[in-house]
């Protein structure tokens, strides 16, 4: 398997550091990734978190943008700014800095949730409500509803 699936909460230990599900460690294994980019999420209060692919995916997208446009500029300041490099330890660890605590929420445990090419990192309480809010968005869909509306 290659691809970042299921979700795990594991608590931080007394120096930050929180281990990555050991099946997401043989996914970042597989993938040959020496290290991994961590990247504000836009819209929520997580990180996304995949190899130096995810980094080239957000750069491919500005290459494509006028760089003289205010657009251009922030794609930028998004993805080189509100990222980070982590590194895993030899026991699969990493380290919740303040710069991923602060946009997170996290303190004592981390959520991480499965993206397919790329997973995120969560406070646990808050992917619970996204996750809640996620499946209530998809039965609306289902029931062939629009958000907000009533199924008749």
């Amino acid at each position: 398997m290659d691809r970042f699936l299921s979700s795990a909460v594991n608590r931080i230990d007394a120096k930050g550091r929180v281990s990555v599900p050991a099946h997401f460690r043989a996914v970042v294994q597989k993938r040959g990734y020496s290290e991994l980019y961590a990247l504000r999420c836009l819209d929520r209060p997580a990180m996304d978190v995949g190899g130096l692919d995810l980094l080239d995916r957000y750069e491919q997208r500005i290459a494509q943008e006028d760089p003289f446009l205010q657009t251009s500029d922030d794609m930028s300041f998004f993805c080189h700014g509100d990222g980070t490099f982590l590194k895993l330890d030899q026991d699969g660890r990493i380290s919740m800095t303040d710069f991923i605590r602060e946009h997170t929420g996290i303190s004592a445990e981390v959520a991480f949730v499965g993206r397919g090419n790329f997973f995120q990192i969560w406070e646990p309480g808050r992917l619970t409500s996204y996750g809640a809010e996620a499946r209530a968005r998809l039965l609306q869909l289902r029931q062939g509803t629009k958000p907000g509306e009533r199924p008749e």
